[in-house]
């Protein structure tokens, strides 16, 4: 079992940065491939980034490259996504999830493949 728990989220301005966090506790983190996903109203749950146990890999959706940024504290059993340069098309809720099956290698970015899941933050970007 591993229990997730985001933070971070907020409301903000168009071009303004934000620093999520998730923080697990259970399993052994270090041994999870963690990833961030959102949902926007009406819309499914998007794919945004995600990060291999080592941190050798990181993977992010071709609409957050450049601006948002995933990464790990193992120690701290963190995960982050650092988001710059925010757009209105960014308000979404914000889950993190963690695969404890793939835990090395290039992550995946399907949805189904993560086990375990947070409550998620709620991130809105007024134009």
């Amino acid at each position: 079992q591993v229990q997730l728990v985001e933070s971070g989220g907020g409301l903000v301005q168009a071009g303004d940065s934000l620093t999520l966090s998730c923080a697990a506790s259970g399993r052994t983190f270090s041994h999870c491939a963690m990833a961030w996903f959102r949902q926007a109203p009406g819309k499914e749950r998007e794919f945004v980034a995600a990060i291999s146990w080592s941190t050798a890999y990181t993977r992010h959706a071709v609409s957050v490259k450049g601006r948002f940024t995933v990464s790990r504290d193992n120690a701290k059993n963190t995960v982050y996504l650092q988001m710059n340069s925010l757009k209105p098309e960014d308000t979404a809720v914000y889950y993190c999830a963690a695969d404890l099956q793939r835990a090395y290698g290039v992550p995946t970015t399907l949805r189904y493949q993560y086990d375990y899941w947070g409550q998620g933050t709620q991130v809105t970007v007024s134009s």
